[in-house]
């Protein structure tokens, strides 16, 4: 799978041939001002959580590519009401079976105000398993045992989890996240774009390192192969 890194907790999987963006936040981040969000492509648009640095680039995206919105059912009925009708409502606990493989949402500990002060609906993390691959997005959450139970749902080749603690895990909690999830290959999102969260990332590859896990951290605009 191609994994390509647009910032933040920005990013987009290719999964057989379909391209699944994560929680557009480009153009309000100056990190990825290099990044023409015109130019992304989408297949489905998957959303953790109603806040404005998951969703600031999400009206603008759909509109464009027609790509399907997934989320929660109170995120998929405010972007409704903003004129984009392919959506596909979900909440923690459910899975569906899409073109690409299947994905089921799991809990993530946060909170999910949406821009215009209403309610968000449940934050989720969402496990992939698919023919070429499976991993796990946690979306913005704090270290809990709910992620134990991941490998009963997939035997993970990568994941993807928030290190840039204040708002949410931070690189301490991450490993232990790693840990729960039986995950040795963690691409590290939600850090550098405020002063909040800013990191070290010699530290934190080093303390993943020690740990014996991977930490991966591409460039914003960088495309590895994952």
């Amino acid at each position: 799978m191609k994994f390509t890194y647009y910032g933040h907790s920005s990013f987009a999987v290719e999964v057989k041939g379909k391209k699944i963006l994560f929680d557009p936040f480009i153009t309000p981040n100056d990190l990825a001002s290099s990044i023409d969000v015109n130019r992304i492509e989408a297949d489905y648009i998957f959303v953790s959580h109603g806040h404005a640095d998951h969703v600031a680039d999400l009206k603008g995206v759909a509109e464009r590519t027609g790509a399907k919105v997934v989320g929660a059912f109170e995120l998929t009925e405010w972007i409704s009401k903003q004129g984009i009708s392919n959506v596909h409502p979900m909440n923690t606990g459910g899975k569906w079976a899409f073109d690409f493989g299947t994905v089921k949402c799991v809990v993530a500990h946060h909170s999910s105000g949406l821009p215009d002060g209403s309610y968000g609906g449940n934050p989720l993390g969402f496990v992939f398993t698919t023919s070429e691959g499976n991993f796990y997005y946690s979306g913005d959450t704090a270290l809990t045992f709910d992620m134990e139970l991941i490998p009963r749902f997939a035997k993970l080749d990568f994941a993807i989890l928030p290190i840039g603690d204040n708002f949410t895990m931070g690189v301490e909690d991450a490993i232990i996240a790693a840990e729960f999830i039986e995950c040795s290959r963690i691409v590290g999102v939600h850090y550098d774009t405020f002063g909040y969260i800013k990191i070290d990332h010699k530290e934190a590859t080093q303390q993943f390192e020690a740990a014996g896990l991977t930490l991966l951290l591409p460039a914003i605009g960088e495309t590895i192969n994952i």
